[in-house]
């Protein structure tokens, strides 16, 4: 028997908003809560993200080590190339290092965040 249930992955970043709004549009998450110090978005069906202000707060620097990336969301797509465009014009940013061999690729969210998307049969 577990002892609570999963209720979702926090990402550390230095705008709470700007992460939370991007993930909105990305992910089609709705906000449950926001605030200035830490966000809470919902599909309604069990899938969260939430968000957390830290001071001082340092980006992952992938594919450097200097800052690890600490976490990774994968994200389910219909097309790649359609869902480049809409990620870029959303505030990705799309790494120059793309090891996935045209599989998946990697983008860093507006905190710089690591996110892939590929398509999931």
């Amino acid at each position: 028997m577990a002892v609570g249930r999963w209720a979702a992955v926090t990402l550390d970043c230095a705008d709470v908003t700007e992460l939370a709004e991007f993930y909105e549009q990305v992910a089609g998450l709705k906000a449950v809560q926001v605030s200035e110090t830490g966000a809470y978005l919902s599909n309604g069906d069990g899938v969260a993200l939430a968000m957390q202000r830290v001071d001082g707060y340092r980006a992952p620097q992938w594919p450097s080590q200097d800052v690890p990336q600490q976490l990774h969301l994968d994200l389910a797509v219909d097309d790649l190339d359609v869902a480049e465009a809409e990620l870029l014009r959303l505030g990705a940013t799309k790494p120059a290092d793309q090891p996935g061999g045209g599989k998946w690729r990697i983008y860093l969210d507006p905190a710089g965040h690591p996110f892939c998307a590929s398509v999931w049969n």
